[in-house]
């Protein structure tokens, strides 16, 4: 290769990829080598073959048997960048070319050229290490936000008070590698003043014997000047604390127990109003999460301070605590005020269950519709009922509340839509993710000690099949795995499928631990194999149990003597005329009328409603042939559904307006 010689002196060219504290141009020690030697630039001339440094580095070479492997390395996962030289273009398109090249230059090429071409390399490479920062940091900021919006969720869909308390706590050690940490809460004591509560701890190294106790809400603790500054704490060491703080760090525990506390962050949580309702306060920021403080040893390699990205994470999800926190608070609240207000129990009710909003208040549309109806009607069936004001009231929060009970059914199986829970379908997955993985990952194997046997040309030879081999491996995972996703809808299977799911329910799969396990659990293939509908005996019998809890908890609602028997009426709304129902099978004479009325107006809802995931919505006359389909069987009131139909009561609930 030849390199007509010009001379560069403090050439903009050469210096306009920026300075950089060692930029290392590989040259193969020849004239080339000679003549970027004798240029004025800010490069480091290394001989090839050498051994890769992390500066930036260009290897300019015209025969790759020079290479390093790590230089090889280098330059294919873009850490240089390689300029290569050439005799004639011919050789441009070698195919022994293995490593990626930034420029081809062939036939006798002018220095200032080359030169050029180096500084161009280095600010190509100096652009793609700073993409490749911004990628990694947003990479890094989106897997923060995932894991903030999932802590957000949990936070949000918590209701029992000391689990969301527990739950804060832990999700807060998590996202910041804390081995402990407390949590504070701030409450009003006996005559109206502030104070705080140890609420909970936890330990990660030890276990901790814990109690709750209550604090003096002021300065002379970390916990207390949190809460009543509202100003965040990040300490590197607690046994060596600023004596510009008022306070001390308390190490009773730590003589107690033989642990050592060193980092320290606690944070505020602050309502919507910007008041201080709990501080969490974390220890022992450590590098890895799962490592063990066994020792003072361990603490001094493994603990470090609390980086400020810590802070920043913590701050956000303290924000979420703070709003879950009030949110359980306001709940409470609406617990207690539940049984005087009827309007609030409804929307209770279908909040916790979205999919059927706007049920209760188009059945009492329906309801209160249908005994209008009846209350004018001449006929002999219902010439001599008649229902008074108070009486029309009573069936109208009858018919709110027939679903109170809901509220004691767990939401899981009340919003379920498909056979399997989502996060039951989530797990089988990453199962079978998993299997492929791990088909792959064995197929890689084989595939190795082939190559290493037989060689590279034997290798390539057989590598075709064992591609077919894999791929067909992987096919029928998918397929299995889509068959799956078609049996969790909640539609009627042939029984044909109940054994292909057995089949394929029997193969099973190694895995990390290596134990033998079957693609699908005992639960998840008994689920799938629902043969109608998404529950099965036991999950049905729980929603069923929705009427006895309406029952009892409007049972203590003091209710006036005008409206005694919304309990009774609404806890019937299930019962049939034949004595099929639930849950007490009363027979046609021990039912109510109102709750006769309730049953067809709850029915024709459920069938014509648009809102539920588990099934379409009916056109009303075919939801009307199924009422009439059950009136035949003996099991809703033929008359009240004439008079259901003949009216027109099922356009009501078309036209309702807000209650």
């Amino acid at each position: 290769m030849v390199v007509k010689s010009h001379h560069l002196h403090g050439s903009s060219a050469a210096n306009s990829a920026g300075s950089a504290a060692f930029r290392l141009v590989y040259c193969q020690d020849n004239e080339i080598a000679r003549l970027l030697k004798g240029q004025n630039c800010d490069w480091i001339i290394v001989p090839l073959p050498g051994k890769f440094s992390d500066s930036p580095a260009v290897v300019v070479a015209d025969d790759l048997k020079v290479f390093s492997d790590d230089l090889r390395d280098a330059i294919a996962n873009d850490r240089a960048r390689f300029i290569h030289l050439s005799q004639s273009a011919e050789n441009l398109s070698d195919p022994s070319h293995v490593v990626p090249v930034f420029r081809f230059l062939a036939g006798p090429v002018r220095i200032e050229t080359l030169c050029r071409m180096i500084a161009a390399a280095f600010e190509n490479l100096a652009m793609s290490q700073r993409q490749a920062r911004l990628e990694s940091e947003l990479k890094r900021a989106k897997s923060e936000i995932h894991r903030l919006n999932e802590i957000g969720i949990a936070l949000s869909t918590e209701r029992d008070r000391e689990s969301l308390l527990d739950l804060i706590l832990q999700k807060s050690r998590e996202i910041t590698n804390s081995d402990a940490g407390s949590l504070y809460l701030v409450e009003q004591d006996d005559q109206g003043g502030r104070r705080l509560r140890f609420k909970f701890a936890q330990n990660d190294s030890m276990n901790v014997s814990f109690r709750e106790s209550v604090l003096p809400l002021d300065s002379s603790s970390v916990a207390g000047y949190v809460a009543t500054t509202g100003n965040e704490i990040r300490l590197a060491d607690v046994y060596q604390i600023p004596p510009s703080f008022p306070f001390d760090f308390n190490r009773k525990f730590d003589e107690e127990t033989g642990y050592r506390t060193k980092s320290m962050l606690a944070v505020p949580a602050k309502d919507p109003r910007g008041e201080v309702v709990a501080v969490v306060q974390l220890i022992n920021c450590k590098r890895n999460f799962h490592s063990r403080l066994a020792q003072q040893q361990d603490v001094d390699e493994i603990v470090i301070s609390f980086p400020e990205e810590c802070l920043v994470l913590l701050r956000s999800l303290a924000s979420q605590a703070a709003v879950a926190i009030e949110n359980i608070h306001l709940y409470e609240s609406i617990e207690t005020l539940f049984e005087g207000f009827v309007r609030a129990s409804v929307s209770a009710i279908e909040s916790r269950d979205p999919t059927t909003h706007g049920h209760s208040f188009r059945v009492a549309d329906l309801t209160v519709g249908l005994a209008k109806a009846v209350d004018r009607d001449e006929s002999r069936y219902f010439r001599d009922i008649h229902f008074s004001r108070a009486e029309m009231k009573e069936v109208r929060y009858a018919s709110l509340l027939h679903d109170f009970g809901k509220v004691g059914v767990r939401e899981e199986i009340l919003v379920k839509a498909k056979k399997l829970y989502p996060l039951q379908l989530e797990l089988v997955k990453e199962r079978f993710a998993y299997v492929r993985k791990e088909m792959e990952w064995r197929q890689s194997e084989r595939k190795l000690a082939y190559l290493l046997e037989k060689g590279r040309e034997e290798f390539l030879k057989r590598q075709p099949e064992y591609q077919r081999e894999l791929e067909e491996q992987l096919r029928e995972v998918d397929e299995f795995l889509a068959f799956i996703v078609k049996c969790n809808e909640p539609t009627v299977l042939h029984n044909g499928n109940f054994k292909r799911l057995q089949e394929f329910a029997t193969r099973e799969f190694v895995d990390a631990t290596g134990q033998h396990r079957s693609l699908l659990s005992d639960q998840e293939l008994r689920l799938l194999s629902i043969s109608r509908g998404n529950l099965d005996d036991r999950e049905r019998r729980h929603i069923e149990s929705h009427v006895t809890h309406t029952l009892n908890f409007l049972s203590q609602i003091p209710w006036t003597t005008e409206i005694k028997n919304i309990p009774m009426i609404a806890s019937a709304h299930h019962e049939k005329l034949d004595g099929t129902g639930y849950p007490n099978k009363l027979s046609a004479a021990d039912i109510p009328i109102q709750s006769k009325m309730m049953t067809i107006a709850d029915i024709y809802d459920a069938l014509s409603a648009a809102d539920r995931p588990y099934k379409n919505a009916v056109a009303s006359e075919l939801a009307l042939d199924i009422l009439y389909d059950e009136a035949k069987e003996g099991r809703v009131d033929g008359a009240l559904l004439n008079l259901f139909r003949d009216a027109e009561i099922f356009r009501v609930a078309s036209t309702r307006k807000p209650f």
